[in-house]
């Protein structure tokens, strides 16, 4: 699909159909050219309500207000309506609430994360007729805005939202076509691509490196875990921000084997691998002036004869000895060997981010659209709470506090991988992963538990079925607001 910012009227643009928002449930509107018919089909403007009169070549959206995320929603809607129709090309003005940039780009993302679909497996893939959306030089209540930087916008917008769905098809490819040496292939190719730095350890190198934990979660699999580490390094670097991702390419759950109806899904546990991998090409894409690593612990967690056991002590890679009371909470012990690993390779880290679908307790607490925030410092979460908010992605804090990292102790190790809890689980497993962070880097870590949003089995806004890609539009919100919009850093 093809976006072209054309320096003309709406009524000057040939297209095959006109996408008009309309705001606040306010029909009378100039622009709304068909009152009498859209309260003849009881149309009312309400948010994500949709009306498309084919005769008229008009589709109408509703929209609460011009946030971004309204639009966003509002142009996911409207591409989805016009699936499968015979439309070629539509035209849309532009709606400005404060930025011109931030509301073109949310059109702009709107449509083609709206627009996803995975098919790779289907006979017969959705088809999408619409091939070109022109953007007219008219903004509904006449505010300025230049040619030039619609089409910045829109470039910029094109790049996230195409890293995005990348993500998405790696997140929703299953686990017998991506497993951890195929993760490392599929980033050791996006590394060539993007002019970035790979470097893949396999079984033997983990085990020189002294990462037990990573090599236990991954040893009754026949595909054996894989360490990736992507590096891409600026000339005009601000600052060193490191993402690890969780990757577990499959996870039966081990000897605390999981209830078949939990195993379904669980190709999306690799989810926060991938968004690493999209988190660096985006960075990498949009030239921002950051040195980013993505650290990816790819791994598949199985039963088997030698695999790792309920009441085995297993040493990580700084040498804390972790007594294992639950096989199904391996991702935290992946991420111990690779945030350990981090922390030894990468120089002069400024910040440190760890992303996983780690906890079901996450999704407990916060629903199944909200990732979760921890750390200890508390300027950074507000920090990456405001960029979410920015990026459309939802966004909460789970809090520390005093009591519950005892009920991580273990009698006979340095620390025990499950609490003696059933509560609390996706801060405690955060605090887990807090042992495993040097006290130097204390301030500069934050946990991202994206359990809710990375898979769900219903659509949602402007996310299809399965994958979202959760966390990317999010990082790398965060990375220009620290780094290419002049902000103060956290």
């Amino acid at each position: 699909m093809e976006f072209q910012v054309v320096d003309k009227k709406l009524a000057d643009i040939q297209a095959d159909i006109e996408i008009i928002f309309v705001i606040e449930k306010n029909l009378n509107h100039d622009w709304v050219k068909d009152k009498k018919e859209l309260e003849l089909l009881g149309f009312e403007g309400k948010s994500e309500e949709v009306a498309l009169l084919p005769e008229k070549r008009r589709i109408y959206v509703g929209v609460d207000s011009l946030e971004h995320d309204e639009i966003r929603i509002a142009a996911a809607k409207t591409i989805k309506a016009l699936q499968n129709k015979k439309f070629q090309s539509a035209k849309v003005g532009v709606y400005i609430q404060n930025c011109p940039v931030t509301n073109i780009k949310a059109f702009v993302e709107g449509v083609l994360l709206g627009k996803y679909s995975f098919d790779k497996y289907k006979k017969e893939p959705k088809k999408h007729a619409i091939k070109t959306i022109y953007i007219a030089n008219e903004e509904y209540s006449n505010k300025p805005f230049t040619i030039e930087n619609a089409k910045k916008s829109v470039i910029e917008a094109e790049k996230l939202a195409q890293t995005v769905n990348f993500v998405r098809d790696l997140v929703n490819t299953p686990p017998n076509e991506i497993y951890p040496a195929k993760l490392a292939e599929i980033a050791q190719d996006v590394a060539k691509k993007y002019e970035l730095e790979c470097n893949v350890l396999d079984e033997e190198d983990l085990a020189k490196e002294g990462m037990e934990a990573m090599l236990a979660v991954g040893r009754a699999s026949v595909n054996k875990p894989r360490l990736i580490h992507l590096s891409y390094i600026p000339a005009n670097k601000k600052a060193t921000v490191v993402f690890v991702g969780k990757g577990l390419t499959y996870d039966s759950g081990g000897l605390s084997l999981k209830p078949s109806d939990y195993m379904v899904t669980m190709k999306a546990d690799k989810s926060g691998a991938c968004a690493a991998i999209g988190i660096i090409e985006a960075a990498k894409r949009l030239e921002l002036p950051v040195e980013v690593h993505a650290i990816l612990g790819a791994a598949e967690n199985m039963v088997g004869g030698n695999a790792y056991k309920p009441d085995d002590i297993i040493k990580a890679k700084n040498g804390k000895t972790i007594e294992v009371l639950n096989t199904d909470a391996e991702g935290r012990l992946v991420l111990a060997d690779a945030l350990c690993y981090a922390q030894e390779k990468i120089k002069d880290i400024d910040y440190i981010f760890d992303i996983a679908t780690l906890t079901g307790a996450c999704v407990v607490a916060l629903g199944e659209y909200t990732i979760g925030v921890m750390g200890e410092n508390s300027d950074l979460k507000a920090s990456i709470l405001d960029a979410a908010k920015a990026s459309g992605e939802l966004a909460a804090e789970l809090p520390f506090n005093r009591y519950l990292p005892k009920l991580l102790e273990s009698k006979q190790a340095d620390i025990a991988n499950i609490s003696s809890s059933r509560y609390g689980g996706a801060i405690t497993a955060a605090l887990f992963l807090k042992e495993f962070i040097e006290e130097k880097n204390i301030k500069k870590w934050v946990h991202l538990d994206i359990a809710g949003p990375a898979y769900v089995q219903k659509e949602w806004g402007y996310n299809p079925y399965g994958a979202s890609g959760a966390g990317v539009r999010l990082a790398i919100k965060w990375l220009q607001k620290q780094f290419v919009f002049n902000k103060k850093h956290p």
